[in-house]
C-alpha cells in the first residue's frame, strides 16, 4: 500500500481527516493563500532566501557618505548586542529572512481566507440535516427527552460515505505537491519536523525584529545627522561641490565607457575579420597539405620505380659484364695442347705422331678427321663473323668429312684421310692439296684482320 513519508526525516505520516475530501474550490483557496517564495533560483535547485546576504555586503553596495555608513554600523552593533559577531549576524540574517517570508505567507493566507468563499460538495449539501426546533443543538440527557430522541434520529439519517484510502492518498499527494511547488519547503512534514521548523521560524522572527530595531535606530541617526548638516552651510556647500564633482566624474566615466564600447565594437569587427582570414588560411593550409600529400605519394611511387629500375640496371649490368667477359668461341672451340707434340681442339688431337711423357704416340685417323672438321668450322665461323669472303676457295665444314672447294674449276678436295691401302696415294694427294688450300684461306683471313687493325699481332705467321 502506498503511504506518505516526511520529506525531512523520511518517517511515515498519517493523513488528517480534514484532508480526505478536498474540493476544487478548496485547492484554489489554498493556492491563492500561498505567496510566491522569494528565492534566488540557481542551476542546482533551491537556494537561500534573498535576504541571505550579510549587512556588510549590502552596506558596501549601497551608495552613501562614509560617515553615514559608519553611523549605521554603530547603531546596528548596539541593536544586535555586544555578544554577537559578524559571522553570527550573517547567519541570523539568512534565518530571519526565511522567518519573515513565512510570517508574510501566513498573513497573506489569513487575508485570502477571509476574502474568499468555499464551495461545498453536492453530497454534503444533500446530507445536511434539517434545522431542529431548538436551533440545531442537541440537548443533554438530563434535558428534554423528546429533543434528544429527535436529534439521535437525524444523526442516523445522515450517512456520509467516507472516501476510499487511495482517494485520500491521491488528494493529499496533490495538496502536498501544490505546497512544495509554492514554498521553499518540501511537504509533507511530520509533527516533530513541523515543531522544529516552527522554532526556526520563531528564531528568525526575533532576529528580524532585532534587525528592524537596528534599521529604525539607523534611520533616526541619519535624520539627526541630516538635521545637523542642514544647520551647517559650509557642509552643505561641500556636499554640493562633491555632488558636482561626482557628476563630472560620472560624465567622464560615461564617455570612457562609450569609447570602450566603440573600441570593443571595432575589436569585435577586427576579430571577425581575423577569424574569416584564419578560416581561409586553414582551408588553404588543408588544401596545401592535401596537394603536398599527393605529391609525396607520387614521389614515393616514382622513387619506388626508380629503385626498381636501379636494381634491374645493376643486375643487367652484372649480367652484361659476365656476358662480355664470356668468349663464346672459347666455349664452342676450346683450343689446347696435349704434350709438346699435339695441339687439341675440343679435346681432339690434331696430329698423327708424336711423344707424350717421353713415349711415342700415334693418333688414329678418325680422331684427326674430327679435329679437321672442328678447325674448318672455326675458320668458317670467324670469316662469317668478320663478314669476309675467301678468294678462290669455299669451305665446306662437314664434321669428320669436311671438304674445300676450288672456285676456278669446281674441284673438291677432302680434308680427311680415309686410311685405305689401295686409294691411299690418290686420296692423300687431294688431301694434301686441300690442306694447302686451307692454309691459303687462313692466310687471307689473317691479312684481312691485319688490314682492318694494324695493332693486331698473331703469335704465328702463315706463308
Amino acid at each position: 500500500m502506498e503511504t506518505l513519508t516526511c520529506q525531512q526525516c523520511n518517517q511515515p505520516v498519517q493523513i488528517d481527516e480534514s484532508l480526505s475530501d478536498l474540493t476544487p474550490s478548496n485547492y484554489e483557496l489554498i493556492a491563492g493563500s500561498i505567496p510566491k517564495a522569494e528565492t534566488l533560483r540557481g542551476g542546482s535547485g533551491r537556494t537561500s532566501l534573498r535576504f541571505g546576504t550579510t549587512p556588510k555586503d549590502l552596506l558596501a553596495k549601497t551608495p552613501g557618505h562614509p560617515d553615514v555608513k559608519s553611523a549605521w554600523e554603530r547603531s546596528q552593533q548596539r541593536a544586535a548586542g555586544s555578544g554577537s559577531t559578524a559571522g553570527d549576524t550573517g547567519s541570523l540574517r539568512k534565518t530571519a529572512a526565511a522567518g519573515a517570508a513565512a510570517a508574510k505567507n501566513r498573513h497573506r493566507a489569513s487575508v485570502a481566507g477571509g476574502e474568499s468563499f468555499v464551495l461545498l460538495q453536492e453530497s454534503i449539501i444533500k446530507n445536511i440535516p434539517p434545522a431542529s426546533p431548538n436551533g440545531g443543538f442537541v440537548t443533554s440527557p438530563k434535558g428534554k427527552g423528546k429533543a434528544t430522541k429527535e436529534s439521535t434520529t437525524n444523526q442516523q439519517e445522515i450517512d456520509i460515505e467516507a472516501p476510499p484510502f487511495s482517494e485520500r492518498l491521491r488528494s493529499a499527494g496533490k495538496l502536498y505537491a501544490l505546497l512544495s511547488s509554492k514554498t521553499e519547503i518540501d511537504h509533507p512534514l511530520c509533527d516533530d519536523c513541523t515543531r522544529a521548523l516552527k522554532e526556526i521560524f520563531d528564531k528568525q522572527l526575533s532576529d528580524i525584529s532585532r534587525e528592524k530595531d537596528g534599521y529604525i535606530a539607523f534611520e533616526k541617526q541619519i535624520k539627526e545627522e541630516r538635521k545637523k548638516e542642514g544647520d551647517n552651510p559650509a557642509a552643505l556647500a561641500e556636499d554640493q561641490r562633491r555632488i558636482e564633482q561626482l557628476k563630472v566624474e560620472e560624465e567622464e566615466a560615461r564617455e570612457a565607457l562609450l569609447r570602450a564600447d566603440r573600441e570593443r565594437a571595432a575589436l569585435e569587427a577586427e576579430l571577425e575579420q581575423l577569424e574569416r582570414e584564419e578560416k581561409l588560411l586553414e582551408e588553404e593550409e588543408a588544401e596545401f597539405w592535401r596537394s603536398h600529400n599527393a605529391v609525396m605519394l607520387a614521389q614515393s611511387e616514382e622513387k619506388a620505380k626508380l629503385d626498381s629500375l636501379k636494381a634491374a640496371y645493376i643486375a643487367d649490368s652484372a649480367t652484361l659484364d659476365r656476358l662480355e667477359s664470356t668468349n663464346v668461341y672459347n666455349d664452342a672451340f676450346c683450343i689446347g695442347q696435349d704434350g709438346p707434340s699435339f695441339g687439341t681442339i675440343n679435346g681432339l688431337r690434331f696430329g698423327r705422331t708424336g711423344t707424350v711423357d717421353g713415349r711415342p704416340v700415334t693418333v688414329d685417323y678418325p680422331e684427326i678427321n674430327a679435329a679437321w672438321g672442328q678447325v674448318v668450322l672455326l675458320l668458317q665461323v670467324i670469316a662469317r663473323k668478320l663478314d669476309f669472303t675467301f678468294q678462290r676457295w669455299r669451305l665446306i665444314p662437314m664434321g669428320s668429312f669436311s671438304k674445300i672447294e676450288g672456285l676456278a674449276k669446281n674441284d673438291i678436295y677432302e680434308l680427311y684421310d680415309a686410311g685405305g691401302e689401295l686409294t691411299n696415294v690418290l686420296q692423300r694427294r687431294r688431301f694434301s692439296t686441300g690442306m694447302a688450300a686451307f692454309l691459303d684461306c687462313l692466310k687471307q683471313l689473317m691479312d684481312h684482320v691485319t688490314a682492318e687493325d694494324s695493332s693486331v699481332r698473331f703469335p704465328e705467321t702463315c706463308t
